[in-house]
């Protein structure tokens, strides 16, 4: 299924030069138990960085987070 909010951290990470490993929970169920594990949470899209969970498009956090690997 289509996920906008996906699309947009995916273009950001892109923007931004990160490398990312990109998991499909709608079709990996494994990847789907890992992230509600971790998180608490069903939403999507999620991000890690640092073992720091981001869920949704959340540009400031991202950023914030990204500032800290650099």
């Amino acid at each position: 299924p289509h996920c906008p909010y996906c699309t947009m951290v995916k273009n950001f990470l892109k923007e931004k030069g990160v490398e990312f490993l990109e998991k499909d929970v709608s079709e990996d169920s494994e990847a789907a138990k890992e992230m509600v594990k971790k998180s608490g949470n069903l939403g999507v899209p999620q991000t890690e960085i640092n073992g720091k969970i981001i869920v949704g498009f959340d540009r400031i956090a991202l950023e914030e987070e990204l500032e800290h690997i650099k």
